[in-house]
């Protein structure tokens, strides 16, 4: 029995059209906790966008199987980035988009809608299944605060499928690399600088003599460093006494990432001690590493459900951090499939909708196998 495209199709417009930027999915966790309660599935809501300034809730759901095998969890979050508002969702030739002025939110409505959908083929045509949980988080489109607050206890499988990559139906992606973000103040001295500059210690100085001897940009295949932002500075008859720069440093090798940042702190220190000024350096990890093993039941499972769907799978590494970054640091093993979303994050964003009924195939067939 084949998933409903029509039914998915109704979901996915009624879903993209609820608003839910990050640190304002309310909206739409009452939308998803009444979906589950209509069809007498119990969840777990933990409220906690209490604790970074949303309104937000991460969402656990479990449904009991009878079929004999490991536990599968199906994951996808419920924000969007900005500009998600009053989206106004358009259909052309099976390709969804937005009508110019905000982003789709295919990403990650196109996951969700997937998800529901295998769900509920299983359910109405009473296809044995293993047991099922779907964890559906919030605000992982800025920093992944639903996932690094949720209680890991709850969940009751290592096994994780991710439906949150963007590309055609068929892709896995099986790791992505681990950030650090540092935030780095050079610190000088105030001094007139018409009257007595050398008087003063200029952090422009010290910032851009530390930059000059860092090593930044593709670092190589797995290594990458990228300054974000530089601000500090006044009126020009001011000598600059402070500069703050961020940057990022990720890596799929975590003793090249030390390196790096150890490397891009004693240029920061070099610098200071030859301006004869100071400098204070923040570092903070903000996600581990993605490594899901190729001979996982959970990467196996996805390249026999695609292949078993007649779709050729794709396992690809990627540059970005997700959920699977985070859960995969608490002992799961993620994987992270595609559904046809494009060009994400723009008001240009697109949706494929055949790849979207494709997912749901294949999600269906992941958990009555």
């Amino acid at each position: 029995m084949n998933v409903n495209k029509e039914r998915l199709l109704r979901n996915l417009l009624e879903i993209i059209k609820i608003d839910s930027e990050s640190l304002n999915e309310k909206t739409m966790i009452q939308w998803v906790e009444d979906y589950f309660k209509k069809r007498g599935v119990e969840i777990y809501k933990d409220n906690c966008g209490k604790q970074f300034g949303g309104n937000g809730s991460n969402i656990l759901v479990h449904i009991k199987g009878k079929v004999k095998g490991e536990a599968i969890c199906f994951a996808a979050h419920l924000d969007t980035v900005v500009p998600g508002k009053n989206i106004e969702p358009i259909i052309e030739k099976n390709i969804m988009k937005s009508a110019g002025d905000t982003i789709l939110a295919g990403d990650d409505k196109g996951g969700i809608a997937a998800i529901l959908e295998a769900i509920e083929c299983i359910k109405e045509n009473k296809i044995p299944h293993r047991d099922i949980y779907v964890l559906f988080t919030v605000c992982e489109e800025i920093g992944m605060l639903g996932a690094k607050r949720f209680d890991v206890s709850k969940l009751e499988t290592k096994n994780v499928v991710i439906v949150d990559a963007a590309g055609p139906a068929g892709i896995i992606a099986y790791a992505a690399p681990a950030k650090d973000d540092l935030k780095i103040k050079f610190i000088g001295k105030k001094a007139h600088a018409g009257i007595e500059p050398e008087k003063g210690i200029n952090a422009v100085y010290i910032a851009s003599k530390a930059i000059n001897n860092m090593t930044l940009g593709r670092i190589d295949e797995i290594t990458t460093a990228n300054i974000g932002r530089i601000e500090g500075g006044g009126p020009t008859n001011v000598v600059t006494d402070e500069v703050i720069v961020t940057l990022e440093v990720r890596s799929h090798g975590l003793e090249k990432l030390d390196a790096l940042v150890n490397s891009i702190k004693e240029a920061c220190h070099n610098s200071a001690k030859e301006f004869s000024g100071r400098v204070e350096i923040e570092v903070n990890r903000d996600y581990p590493t993605l490594s899901l093993n190729k001979e996982s039941f959970i990467f196996r499972h996805c390249i026999d459900s695609y292949k078993k769907e007649g779709i050729e799978p794709n396992a690809v590494i990627i540059g970005g951090g997700s959920d699977a970054n985070i859960l995969a640091g608490k002992g799961f093993d993620c994987a992270i499939i595609s559904c046809g979303m494009d060009k994400v994050h723009t008001v240009d964003e697109t949706l494929n909708l055949d790849d979207v009924y494709k997912t749901a195939e294949v999600l269906k067939r992941m958990i009555q196998e």
